[in-house]
Parts: C-alpha cells; structure tokens; sequence
C-alpha cells in the first residue's frame, strides 16, 4: 500500500494486457527485493515492470528512457535498459516502465566472495560512467532529490539530526564532518553519476559484482555522492581498496562522507519504529567518525 494507491500483480496485470497484449500471458510477481521508490514485478523469466511508488518519483522514468540506453554500451557491466513505457490507466496516475530482467542476487556481505574485489570491481565501473560525455544530461534536481549537486541543499536536514539526536551520538565530531563536507567545494566540470551506489541496487553472480541497477537518481554533477558505499558496505582493507581504484582527492572523500553522514543520520532520527535501520546507521556513522578521525 502506497498512501492511498496499492500497485499490486493485480494491477500490474490488468496494465501489461491493456497496454502491452504481446506480453499479456506472461507471469507476474514481485520481485525479492522492490525497493521503496519503485514497485518491480517479474513479467515472465526476462523481463520486469517497474512503477513509481509515489509522485516524487514518477521524473524519473522520462530520464531512465532517454539516458539509460545511450549509457549501457558505455559502461563495463550490464545496466538496466527500457524495453517499454507504460502510460497511465486503470487508476495508476503516472507512467511506468518495462525493462529486460539482469540476473543477480542484491550485494549482502554473505553474498560477496571478496570485497577488497567487489570495491575494485565497483570502482571500475564509477570511473567509466563518469567518463562518458554528460553533454544535455540530466542536472541535480528533483527528479534525483538534488543527488549531484551541493550539500547545503542537506544542511538544515543534517543539523536538526544531529541536534535530535543528542547524546545518542558523537554531535561534536558528526558537526565537524559535516562542516567538513560543506566546506570541500567542487571546482571540476559535471560528469555523470548514479546517485544511489548501495548494496540493494548492486548485483552478484558467483561472488562479483555482476551488474548495477537503479538509476533513477542519476544525473549529470558532482560525483562525490556516489562514495557513501565507502561506509555504507566497504571497511577497513575494502574501503582502502576502494578509495584508491576510484582515485579521488582528498575534497570528493570529504564530501562522500558528508552525503554518507547525511543519510545517515536522518535515518537514525527518523526511523525509530525500524531498530534494525537504526543500528545499522549507527553503524555507519560510527565508520564516518572513525575515518574522519584517521584522516585528521
């Protein structure tokens, strides 16, 4: 249940026969793992259907069927590309998306056969996304929650965070890496990024890294919100190996740890249902402090 809308297999059924008859004796069913910005079915054994779960984010479909298959042949591992653009109907209000299905498994620790590869391998496939030409792309906006562009669109959000959180953290050391962050201001020209590099949108076949999906925070800026996974996922001797194979300076890093802090941090005064969630951030900012603290 999305609010007041309920994108089920019903629904996406009734969608596919109208629209897209050809596929209409196709199975369909959830996917293990739909995100939260979209809802994704299996349409079949080799395709999927993929529909906004909210208004915020239905900007994302025009971007992902523009830019997605001008990308793909560009980029060392398979990437989502859009087969078809549904349109809306039978009381879903935005338009929706059918893709080829990319095998895979989302990348859990248990998963990976060895990180310090799994961070090279990624590394390798940020730095060929950021090479290709980002002429016309997409600018941070909010079609990608202003992924790309300056911090400070995050401020207010990240000091009340740590202002609600009190002594449940560190709030003198979180301050400083957030002023930290703030204060490491681009120079370079904009180049292309995915915008939301975590463990659900990478895949794994046989322990490597196998594929990278969910682009709909993508766009054309500062790549720096592309290192959050460097806490997130990456530690000790893989975050070393990371940081090194995608050879960023010493501003980027900061600025990664700031997106990184961020996330963070609202998730831990926000999300006091989810305990899980919660520790897991702490977690994660725990690894910010210290690695700020290394780099002192």
């Amino acid at each position: 249940m999305d609010g007041k809308l309920n994108i089920d297999a019903a629904l996406v059924s009734r969608l596919v026969a109208a629209q897209f008859p050809r596929w209409k004796h196709l199975a369909i069913r959830p996917v293990e793992f739909g995100g939260w910005d979209n809802r994704t079915f299996h349409l079949g054994d080799e395709m999927t259907v993929r529909l906004p779960s909210a208004a915020t984010y239905c900007l994302q479909v025009e971007k992902e069927h523009r830019w997605l298959p001008r990308l793909a042949p560009l980029l060392p591992l398979p990437i989502p590309v859009p087969l078809a653009m549904g349109v809306p109907a039978d009381g879903y209000p935005w338009h929706w998306s059918v893709y080829g299905w990319i095998e895979g498994e989302t990348a859990k620790w248990e998963r990976i056969a060895d990180l310090s590869q799994f961070a090279a391998d990624l590394a390798t496939f940020l730095i060929a996304l950021k090479r290709i030409d980002p002429t016309g792309g997409p600018s941070p906006g909010q079609h990608n929650f202003f992924r790309g562009g300056p911090l400070t669109v995050y401020d207010g959000e990240a000091r009340q965070a740590i202002a609600a959180l009190g002594r449940r953290i560190d709030a003198d050391a979180a301050s400083a890496v957030w002023e930290a962050a703030l204060a490491a201001t681009r120079q370079g020209s904009p180049v292309w990024f995915h915008g939301d590099v975590s463990w659900g949108n990478l895949l794994v076949k046989k322990g490597r890294l196998s594929a990278v999906i969910d682009f709909g925070t993508s766009g054309v800026g500062d790549p720096s919100c592309d290192l959050a996974i460097a806490w997130t996922l990456f530690e000790g001797e893989s975050r070393e190996v990371f940081r090194s194979a995608v050879a960023v300076d010493d501003t980027t890093w900061a600025r990664g740890r700031g997106w990184a802090l961020w996330k963070a941090l609202i998730t831990v005064a926000g999300h006091t249902h989810n305990q899980a969630e919660v520790e897991k951030s702490r977690r994660v900012i725990d690894e910010i402090l210290a690695d700020h603290g290394d780099s002192a």
